[in-house]
């Protein structure tokens, strides 16, 4: 089972879930003598995992963690490109964080990124400003930036990383498969779409649905800032890790990230799973509850 790639700050590769551990002890303790014997053996643990799985998944109350089937569906799509580490430091990725940036006066594109240039803007020259940008290589690549939807009074902010390729078409973040699944999450804490705000961090779709690189979320994410600078939510939910790690300026796991209430400029932002990655990995779902829980509760001592 895979599990999100930490990709910012620090670009290093997550170590192997917890849960493909045992099915790797169990065939190294059997020794199987034939090579055939090996692979059932491995097999066999499997099959069991993934009964234990379903019942543990079906055992916690809200639809959307139930639903497990989209596991086989959806895994062959989303599954994420593995980044070598030397590549993050490549030409293009300076090119993306430094070289555009000779186009415009330097002090400009540092205080772009420091959000100076934009702590006056409203929300159509926001949305102006980011369907012209230019700050790095994605603009080119992608169809349409996507800027983000919903009430733009919304006391709820939910935050992801970057669109897909069925966002990058219909200018929507959370669409698609992730998006019903989002939906559904909502549903279970008495939420509509149209009563909180979608963002993510980076507006314009990476290539074959890559993981930004820092270069890119360095110059994309003072557009985030100011939306959250525009909208002042009551609570944010940071959706996966390049979300939390954007905001919380921290390299920290998502695991350890989950379960407390951080602050960004003085709003409570509560860490979970991406919807992506639940499709992936069912059993972390009844975690993502508990998180939203969590983010319910901290709504209800804001508005205390």
């Amino acid at each position: 089972m895979l599990r999100e790639l930490n990709l910012y700050p620090v670009w290093v590769r997550r170590d192997p879930a917890p849960s493909d551990q045992p099915v790797a002890e169990s065939a190294v303790n059997a020794a199987p003598v034939d090579a055939v014997e090996a692979v059932e053996a491995v097999e066999a643990v499997e099959a069991v995992e993934a009964v234990e799985a379903v019942e543990a998944v079906e055992a916690v109350e809200p639809s959307f963690v139930s639903d497990a089937v989209t596991v086989s569906q959806y895994a062959a799509e989303i599954i994420e490109a593995q980044v070598p580490v030397a590549d993050l430091f490549a030409s293009d990725f300076q090119s993306a964080t430094l070289g555009d940036a000779a186009d415009n006066s330097l002090r400009e594109f540092q205080l772009k990124n420091s959000g100076g240039l934009l702590g006056a803007t409203d929300w159509p020259e926001l949305q102006q400003k980011v369907q012209e940008c230019a700050d790095c290589k994605l603009r080119a690549e992608c169809t349409q930036p996507v800027f983000g939807t919903g009430d733009l009074h919304a006391r709820w902010l939910f935050v992801g990383e970057a669109p897909g390729a069925e966002e990058d078409e219909r200018c929507e973040p959370f669409v698609g498969a992730s998006g019903r699944l989002l939906d559904n999450m909502l549903l279970a804490i008495g939420l509509q779409r149209s009563e909180v705000y979608l963002a993510n961090v980076i507006k314009c779709r990476p290539t074959d649905d890559r993981h930004p690189h820092v270069g890119e979320i360095a110059a994309c994410l003072p557009y985030l800032k100011r939306q959250i600078g525009l909208l002042q939510p009551a609570v944010i939910v940071a959706l996966g890790k390049t979300a939390a790690s954007a905001l919380l300026e921290t390299d920290a796991t998502i695991a350890s990230l989950r379960g407390s209430v951080h602050d960004y400029k003085g709003i409570p932002l509560v860490v979970t799973y991406h919807p992506a990655y639940l499709l992936r990995s069912p059993l972390e779902k009844a975690r993502a509850w508990q998180d939203l829980c969590l983010a319910v509760q901290t709504m209800e001592g804001c508005s205390g």
